[in-house]
């Protein structure tokens, strides 16, 4: 018995102080991660291109919970392009692959805004708060940059495609040094690959500098390569580090970080494309082989392993929402804005336990309209659901809930000239849309749900990636749309599909929509 009893605590301490993975990491669309360790915390941040506030920063401690807890900042320009206005727009563009560092205290992150055609490096002291303190690298278009802040004080910029540059900034990364490093660091071959280097995130571990890439070698998955050298600017060589078809896929695992515990043991987090739910991030075991950062089982990207780290908090990339808020500042970080949004006309105070999204400018469609509220949707399968009060609503006006990409679908109300309320589904693509249903809408609350199937294999692109629509009037009888929406990654907008709360007005200004909640579950 007492064997027994020492047994089962073994268990149990085991249990506490590691943490079982099962990949993906989280099944929604983080891309282009950045990971680094301070203490005993990790810190990740992803691409958000056109969405506000951008640049999310994820905590965690265990490396399989993370939570969205700040974001780098609120919007990067107010012109034509994030206002929507004049027909401009940054959909595919805008912040890009950053890279992240901790220094002597300060937080640094360098990107490219691409819509701008400029680079900014942001900081800060404290990274859980939001709207660091930016300025902009003069001259210079550094494309998925890496910082090195190398033992010496000096900093440079590793980044391009195909050919991989260095640029040396001064110390403070205020701009580029006059007569520094400025040069071509590492030429890649280009025949047999049909994506050469990119996604650069460079190292120096020990005695050797590391720079480890995505490139696409022909019929093969895309592939996270390692080039390695004794010298920064000396000659490097390379090895593939992590190749293989995962999770059902044959897409490959690659472009990330690696990063280290206070245990001395090593990991990485690398994406993986995954249809239409977007491009999902996934951690992998690192282990140093002959002096190389061996990803996953030798190479090969793996689905399950223990972290040996105690778990520790929970998962918030994407929530729930009951709006139950004191001040529109306490609005749960998962949700994001499509562009820059009017702050006079969205409130969750306006009316308590709702979101009032009010129309302010004109648009002709719901990619050129403002105030539409986004997160991400989750796989495998996942169902959201809103709860619309209408009476606010004005002739011309669109409120409802959108699967947004630029392969889309929407289901909501719109208002005729002569005030009559109808039940709307609209589906198909930014530039060829048509209205696929329509009935008149008796009550004042409409129910709306998205029903999402991301079940694609990456041979058949996202043909079995699916998102079905339905409404109900009073909440408990639903009535499924027959439309089915084929959804597609395209990269004139770059993302994942998106679950949308919209209300936009397309001849007068002034209506409102109150949103009860947003519900989002995975089955």
């Amino acid at each position: 018995m007492l064997a027994l009893l020492m047994g089962s605590f073994f268990q149990m301490a085991q249990a506490q102080t590691t943490t079982k993975m099962v990949n993906p990491l989280t099944y929604t669309d983080i891309p282009d991660n950045d990971v680094i360790r301070v203490g005993e915390d990790y810190y990740m941040i992803s691409t958000t291109m056109f969405f506000c506030p951008g640049a999310p920063i994820m905590h965690s401690r265990d490396l399989v919970h993370w939570r969205i807890i700040s974001y780098i900042y609120d919007v990067l320009a107010d012109d034509d392009i994030y206002n929507l206005r004049n027909g401009r727009n940054a959909y595919g563009k805008g912040q890009w692959a950053t890279s992240l560092r901790y220094v002597d205290g300060v937080y640094y992150a360098l990107f490219i805004a691409n819509d701008q055609r400029k680079t900014y490096v942001y900081r800060t002291t404290d990274i859980t708060k939001s709207n660091w303190e930016r300025n902009e690298l003069e001259g210079v278009f550094f494309h998925d940059p890496s910082l090195l802040f190398d033992n010496d004080g000096r900093v440079y910029a590793v980044y391009g495609n195909g050919e991989l540059h260095i640029t040396e900034l001064t110390p403070d990364l205020r701009s580029v040094k006059k007569g520094g490093v400025d040069q071509i660091l590492i030429k890649t071959p280009r025949e047999g690959f049909g994506l050469r280097a990119e996604g650069a995130h460079m190292y120096h571990i020990g005695d050797y500098y590391y720079c480890i890439v995505i490139d696409w070698p022909s019929g093969q998955p895309r592939t996270e390569r390692c080039y390695r050298s004794k010298t920064l600017l000396g000659e490097y060589e390379s090895k593939v580090i992590l190749q293989g078809a995962f999770d059902g896929r044959s897409d490959g695992v690659a472009q990330g970080a690696i990063f280290d515990t206070p245990k001395g043991d090593w990991y990485s987090v690398m994406f993986q494309d995954h249809g239409g739910v977007g491009r999902v991030p996934t951690l992998q075991p690192c282990k140093w082989v002959d002096g190389w950062p061996m990803l996953g089982d030798n190479g090969i990207p793996v689905k399950e392993f223990d972290v040996n780290l105690a778990p520790y908090g929970e998962d918030l990339v994407w929530a729930s929402d009951e709006f139950k808020y004191k001040s529109n500042a306490d609005l749960n970080l998962v949700w994001q804005w499509n562009h820059k949004p009017i702050d006079d006309a969205w409130s969750l105070t306006a009316r308590k336990g709702w979101l009032r999204l009010t129309t302010a400018q004109l648009a002709k469609n719901i990619f050129d309209a403002r105030n539409t509220l986004c997160q991400r949707t989750v796989g495998p399968r996942c169902i959201d659901e809103v709860c619309i009060d209408v009476t606010g609503m004005k002739p011309g006006d669109n409120a409802g809930l959108c699967a947004f990409q630029s392969n889309f679908c929407s289901v909501g109300v719109t208002v005729a000239e002569d005030g009559q309320r109808y039940v709307v589904a609209n589906s198909g693509s930014m530039r060829n849309s048509k209205e696929v249903f329509r009935t008149p809408l008796m009550g004042k609350k409409i129910y709306l749900r998205c029903k999402y199937i991301f079940t694609a294999q990456a041979d058949d692109t996202c043909g079995n990636d699916k998102v079905y629509m339905s409404y109900s009037e009073d909440g408990k009888k639903w009535i499924d749309i027959d439309n089915e929406l084929q959804m597609r990654f395209t990269l004139d907008f770059f993302i994942g599909y998106k679950a949308a709360l919209y209300n936009y007005a397309t001849t007068q200004l002034g209506g409102h929509a109150d949103f009860d909640y947003f519900r989002q579950w995975t089955y």
